[in-house]
């Protein structure tokens, strides 16, 4: 089985790729996206997504043989309730999963019951449009602790050579009230810059000082609440080299990157 990457990717805002976009905020990174297969080693078995918008006590997993979407934003319009991705789920996945979490000491249990949140159907969607691969997608704990979840990425590492391809979805840059403000530019560069040094470190380096990221320059601004970066600390966790920025652009007046780990 080839061994994949991981990524950690932005997912963009709400439907953004799916609503009328005439200052090409998102055009870059729905190219990103669309070129995500392309760049893997090859198609792989299936997907687990780490997605900032579901928080559990301990960690879970969908386990439904066709988990429904969960439409989480508001506001949007009406068409965008109605997109459709219908991939299948993957039990059997979920089950693997939650057991080298609980083999590492973890809490970690499927949930058969929870459906793909839009931090895993808005951005699976542009990049597997037909839907045919298989996905999981994988909570937070709600600790929200960095190490915690560095950790479960160490954990799920083995996935990797069995042809999963691992995805942390979130946001590198996630103030709400900052978006679209001037004011916000070298605050998240100086994130970014710091961000991608820490990334393209080695693991044991990688892990001190992203469990240490608010203390980052414009680390706290960036991330008001860090559930939007720590999908980061679980693909980084897969890795022990050092990881790549693979994307990066100036979206609403804010740096926002994607990172690989191979």
């Amino acid at each position: 089985m080839t061994r994949q990457p991981s990524f950690f990717i932005p997912h963009g805002g709400g439907p953004c790729f799916f609503m009328p976009d005439p200052q090409g905020n998102w055009t870059s990174m729905a190219a990103f996206l669309r070129g995500l297969p392309e760049c893997l080693p090859a198609p792989p078995k299936a997907i687990l997504v780490v997605s900032g918008h579901w928080e559990t006590e301990g960690f879970a997993f969908t386990g439904a043989e066709q988990p429904e979407l969960l439409f989480d934003y508001y506001g949007f319009p009406q068409h965008t309730y109605e997109l459709r991705f219908d991939a299948p789920g993957a039990p059997a996945l979920a089950e693997r999963a939650s057991l080298l979490l609980r083999g590492a000491g973890l809490a970690a249990a499927p949930d058969p019951q929870r459906g793909y949140d839009h931090g895993v159907f808005i951005p699976l969607k542009v990049a597997w449009p037909e839907a045919d691969v298989p996905v999981v997608e994988m909570s937070l704990d709600r600790s929200l602790d960095p190490a915690l979840h560095l950790a479960a990425g160490r954990a799920l590492a083995p996935l990797r050579d069995e042809g999963v391809l691992i995805l942390g979805s979130g946001m590198s840059f996630h103030n709400m009230r900052g978006y679209g403000n001037p004011a916000s530019t070298e605050a998240s560069l100086a994130f970014d810059q710091w961000l991608t040094r820490t990334v393209e470190a080695d693991a044991g380096p990688r892990a001190e000082a992203l469990s240490q990221w608010a203390q980052a320059p414009g680390g706290r601004f960036s991330h008001p609440r860090e559930e939007h970066l720590l999908p980061l600390m679980v693909v980084a966790g897969t890795a022990q080299g050092a990881g790549k920025k693979v994307y990066s652009d100036l979206v609403l007046k804010t740096a926002i990157s994607a990172f690989r780990f191979d």
